[in-house]
């Protein structure tokens, strides 16, 4: 399968931009351009490359919502300021996002507090909240039913990072705050990664095959576990880093079952009497992306470029589940990840094998093992 050069695709990107923004002004037009292509890469080569194999018809809808989550993520992240103006802010662009209000918002002294790059780089999450009324007025361009989808996902993921704020902000290295029980994991992965299978189905529904014959409900029901599951790949692989910032996102009723207290997890001797609720906690994982598996699966085999990026993420994040059960997943120097050669590996092992009807349905048991 071939995406075209980088010409085409440039030329493609050009020609999407013109139409969905064709009513507004030409530089607000190069603006939304440089926005939902440079900028959008600059914050996340990873969901660009996934972003630019969508079709044209959702890839600026699903870009500029994942914009304007890292927006209220950028915020709820900068630990230099205040836990109360974090929600303050948070607040405040949740209910500009909303279409509640009009006033534009600036935040201005957030954005001077993210951290300076290695030799003097431009940092993108600056750049990012320093044009966030650029990326509101994009949202303006689109149809309204549209906007209504990127307004209620983001309307779920920001109060997400609301409750995470309260629940951790006071959260230290010293003083390790965790959730409490299953119902809490299962609630926050919903908030913070569920509902985007939610938004992504509906979105592709809408625009990339409307007419096909599909089990709408399965489809969003295993949307949501496809992103509760990529989001539960993060929780795992990264608690190491969560820990040293006061957040414990695994359950204090699992770790007790194990005789573990949240602050014992710093040390990383403790790593054999965590296996045992640590790795039914990647088989949670497994599932949810086997369910991704099966979602991706279900979509019109014509719709191409959205089951291959669908795919990527459900095939990386079962290899990473892999690597979680072999590494010491409480030490603080062991990145556990899988490299960039082993993800050029799974793409192009997708694009393969996708005419192969058989070939394609084992990749998710290939990368398992």
């Amino acid at each position: 399968m071939r995406f075209g050069s980088h010409t085409h695709r440039a030329c493609r990107e050009r020609k999407l931009t013109r139409c969905v923004l064709s009513c507004l002004p030409t530089q607000v037009e190069r603006d939304a351009q440089n926005l939902l292509t440079d900028l959008l890469k600059s914050v996340s080569r990873s969901f660009y490359l996934t972003l630019r194999a969508l079709p044209a018809s959702v890839r600026s809808q699903i870009g500029l919502a994942y914009l304007l989550a890292r927006a209220t993520d950028t915020i709820a992240d900068t630990e230099l300021i205040s836990v109360e103006q974090r929600l303050s802010a948070l607040a405040k662009l949740r209910t500009r996002i909303l279409g509640h209000e009009s006033a534009p918002v600036n935040f201005a002294d957030i954005a001077l507090a993210q951290p300076e790059l290695p030799g003097g780089g431009t940092n993108s999450e600056r750049v990012l909240l320093q044009r966030i009324e650029e990326a509101i007025t994009c949202l303006h361009a689109f149809a309204p039913a549209d906007q209504q989808r990127i307004r209620e996902v983001l309307d779920v993921i920001t109060g997400g990072q609301e409750l995470d704020l309260k629940r951790f902000g006071d959260g230290t290295a010293e003083n390790v705050r965790a959730l409490q029980t299953d119902s809490e994991l299962d609630d926050y992965t919903y908030r913070v990664a569920g509902c985007v299978g939610e938004f992504w189905t509906k979105m592709c529904r809408a625009h990339v095959f409307p007419a096909a014959s599909l089990d709408d409900s399965f489809l969003l029901k295993n949307g949501v576990r496809f992103g509760k599951g990529l989001q539960l790949v993060n929780i795992l692989r990264d608690m190491p880093k969560d820990l040293r910032q006061g957040r414990c996102y695994l359950p204090v009723e699992r770790l007790a079952r194990v005789g573990l207290q949240p602050n014992q997890l710093l040390d990383s001797n403790c790593e054999s009497r965590l296996r045992p609720v640590y790795n039914e906690l990647l088989d949670v994982a497994e599932e949810h992306l086997r369910a991704g598996w099966e979602y991706t699966n279900a979509l019109p085999q014509s719709a191409i470029r959205v089951r291959l990026a669908c795919a990527w993420p459900v095939l990386i994040g079962v290899r990473t589940l892999g690597k979680l059960r072999a590494g010491n997943v409480l030490d603080p120097a062991q990145r556990i990840k899988i490299s960039r050669p082993d993800v050029r590996r799974i793409v192009t092992a997708t694009v393969l094998r996708y005419p192969f009807a058989e070939g394609w349905q084992t990749l998710f048991d290939r990368m398992r093992a």
